[in-house]
């Protein structure tokens, strides 16, 4: 993986639209941004400042972090720019609404191709490709009406360093993840200070882009409060991958040694998290937290084929960089038996998704 800007890492989602690509397997992610609707519309219709915005530009600008190949992206635009323009509708007769431009974010290695490809026919923004890390800068300052980034605030913007470190103690020999129940605590205290910094990066970034009094809305996949790391969907999904690894390595199929050298960058944070990463940062008050309902249900998590292909996804890219693509497809096929064959354990894993409603302190 090349570094980008800073050195951040870049972790693409499986491109293009066939049948393992994330366009078509990603209706996990679809059912939070539709649950997070009409929480959505009341912050905008209750916290948007219509007339401080207003007063510096005629273009209402719109940025999604992390926004993948589609269609979910479009979906979020559509709710977020809906409620703009109802917000501006009921401010009476003098008040105009504005154009928009939306700004779709990912790193460079994503298949901007298959978005703009995607683009709905009948949009009514502009729409502008903005690749790069959102761990950095993006854009000038004070030029943003409003962010939105669904599911990928989970990501960390590298592996930490003191997992690398074969004579450290937080060398997860023979693991892929912090979340696996035998992995020692120097991994998980790595994890969590990687996710500390990387939250401050993104505040502190956000904070200068934004206008003041502009809002922030963040869907992410948390753990639940007061929840172990090892007790979590993270467990289940990343040592079964694990134990798919190895059973190919018992069969030479997969060095044991890229199987050290191999760490997944996924941090499950719990809401408490995020509020103390925001009130570190001080530029934004959290407005609201929103746990969104029916999106991780037990029977959709438990369905094999459906679990799968969403991982796959979701990781593939990540897994071909490091492994080579020869074994993926036995991998997975071997990860589908695994789910078949113990379902609760998927369905019973704790992870809830949390939409968090932030605004930009004024000076």
């Amino acid at each position: 993986m090349a570094p980008t800007e800073k050195g951040f890492k870049a972790y693409a989602m499986k491109a293009g639209d066939g049948p393992n690509s994330y366009a078509n397997n990603s209706t996990f992610q679809k059912r939070a941004v539709d649950s997070a609707r009409e929480v959505i519309r009341e912050e905008i219709a209750e916290k948007l400042d219509t007339h401080t915005l207003s007063s510096s530009s005629s273009t209402f600008h719109i940025a999604d972090l992390g926004c993948s190949v589609g269609p979910n992206t479009f979906f979020a635009v559509e709710n977020i720019l809906e409620a703009v323009q109802l917000k501006y509708q009921t401010q009476g007769p003098s008040s105009r609404t504005p154009e928009f431009q939306v700004f779709f974010n990912d790193h460079s290695g994503n298949d901007f191709n298959m978005l703009f490809k995607s683009l709905p026919k009948n949009r009514n923004y502009y729409a502008v490709g903005m690749p790069g890390s959102f761990y950095g800068r993006l854009f000038p300052k004070a030029s943003i009406n409003l962010f939105h980034s669904s599911y990928s605030l989970s990501w960390l913007s590298r592996v930490p360093k003191e997992i690398l470190d074969k004579e450290g103690p937080a060398w997860n020999k023979g693991k892929i993840h912090y979340s696996n129940s035998t992995s020692p605590g120097e991994v998980i205290r790595a994890y969590e200070a990687q996710h500390a910094e990387d939250m401050e990066c993104f505040l502190s970034a956000r904070a200068q882009e934004i206008m003041y009094g502009g809002l922030m809305m963040l869907i992410i996949m948390c753990r639940p409060s007061g929840t172990p790391h090892f007790d979590t969907l993270a467990t289940a999904t990343y040592e079964t991958l694990e134990s798919c690894l190895m059973d190919m390595t018992k069969e030479g199929k997969v060095s044991e040694e890229k199987i050290d050298s191999f760490n997944i960058p996924i941090y499950f944070m719990s809401p408490e998290e995020v509020e103390v990463a925001v009130d570190r940062n001080g530029n934004f008050n959290i407005e609201r937290i929103q746990i969104l309902p029916n999106v991780l249900t037990s029977t959709a998590l438990s369905n094999a084929s459906i679990f799968t292909s969403h991982l796959r996804a979701v990781v593939e890219t990540l897994l071909k960089e490091h492994f080579g693509d020869e074994m993926l497809d036995e991998l997975f096929n071997l990860y589908h038996k695994k789910v078949a064959e113990q379902p609760s354990k998927f369905g019973s894993g704790k992870a809830i998704i949390s939409l968090f409603v932030l605004k930009r302190k004024e000076n």
